[in-house]
């Protein structure tokens, strides 16, 4: 479709916007993700409209949120404010749901696009999302097959659901976003985009009262110059115990095989997150002494440094999804 071809918006808010919002992490690809689509959009399908993306420290696993805005051509954009009640949702890890609201203002005509290998059922509950459609596409999995990123994946699906943007046009700025330094990287990603485009499972749910509606807010700042304490003391600081690091990880894990496993204690020098479990065991000798209990996947994201520096095959890069469960859950196999 080429620019200046444009169909009318399927729908638009108040302000006369088709919104979009993604929520991801450092390390996915949302931010290009938000920009091939405005573009597409904007310069491939004659839309008027905007795009910027929200985070901090630019380094894997931290928060990200793209936001698209389109309108029709003859419309000034006049507003740069955040996408607070999107008619598609893109979570870019299913994990995400466990501590962040990423579900605010995503209400019975909000289309959600999660990417997960749960069915839109379970996903639901996941989330606990008010009402809306729920589309599950397992775009890790996909990533990992086609050696990509989950963006292509997750932009195939928001073609799909959107049912206007078109997919030739973001196909083309998917080309000229990668262009001749990647080149390599096109025909992958364009695979990618398709099978993200077909392999979305969605359903539809009234919002039947099972979970709330969940409004869309901005706290802001709650210390300033009037109410800091004495000295700047964080009266609330981070605690380990608390941290998740599994949405940083890419569809790898290592595997701990306890069977060949010396305790020889590289992995742990090596691994920047403290996720090997250590306890006192007496050796066949009766001597005691420090051997490797586990993995704590909660703390790991998978760098795979462990596996790298392992001299006797006792890690093994996994993909995660083809892990069993209860090796996640014990932290270690005895194969």
């Amino acid at each position: 479709m080429s620019k200046g071809n444009h169909i009318e918006l399927p729908k638009v808010n108040d302000s006369g916007f088709f919104e979009v919002r993604m929520e991801s992490i450092g390390g996915f690809g949302a931010n290009l993700a938000g920009k091939i689509l405005g573009e597409a959009g904007i310069l491939g399908m004659g839309y008027n409209g905007s795009n910027f993306s929200s985070y901090g420290s630019e380094k894997k696993g931290s928060p990200v949120k793209s936001f698209v805005r389109f309108c029709a051509p003859d419309k000034e954009v006049r507003v740069n404010s955040p996408v607070t009640e999107p008619h598609i949702l893109i979570i870019f890890h299913e994990e995400m749901g466990k501590n962040v609201p990423i579900t605010q203002g995503a209400g019975k005509d909000t289309v959600v696009i999660l990417s997960t290998s749960k069915s839109p059922d379970e996903a639901r509950d996941h989330l606990k999302l008010h009402g809306g459609t729920m589309v599950c596409l397992d775009a890790m999995k996909i990533a990992v097959e086609e050696k990509t990123r989950v963006n292509t994946a997750l932009l195939g699906a928001i073609c799909k659901a959107s049912g206007f943007i078109d997919p030739e046009a973001v196909k083309e700025m998917i080309r000229k976003n990668l262009g001749k330094k990647y080149a390599f990287l096109i025909e992958p990603n364009l695979k990618t985009f398709d099978r993200g485009y077909n392999e979305g499972v969605s359903k539809y749910f009234e919002p039947d009262g099972k979970y709330p509606y969940v409004p869309f807010t901005r706290e802001g700042q709650k210390i300033g110059y009037f109410n800091q304490n004495m000295g700047g003391v964080l009266t609330n600081p981070g605690s380990a115990i608390s941290k998740d690091l599994s949405t940083s990880r890419s569809g790898w894990v290592p595997v701990l095989d306890k069977t060949v496993c010396t305790s020889c204690g590289e992995c742990d020098i090596t691994c920047p997150d403290y996720c090997m479990v250590w306890a006192k065991e007496a050796d066949k000798k009766g001597k005691e002494r420090q051997t490797l209990q586990k993995i704590e996947y909660q703390y790991c994201k998978g760098c795979l440094r462990c596996v790298e520096i392992c001299k006797f095959d006792a890690l093994k890069a996994e993909k995660e999804y083809e892990v069993d469960k209860k090796i996640i859950e014990d932290g270690f196999t005895q194969s």
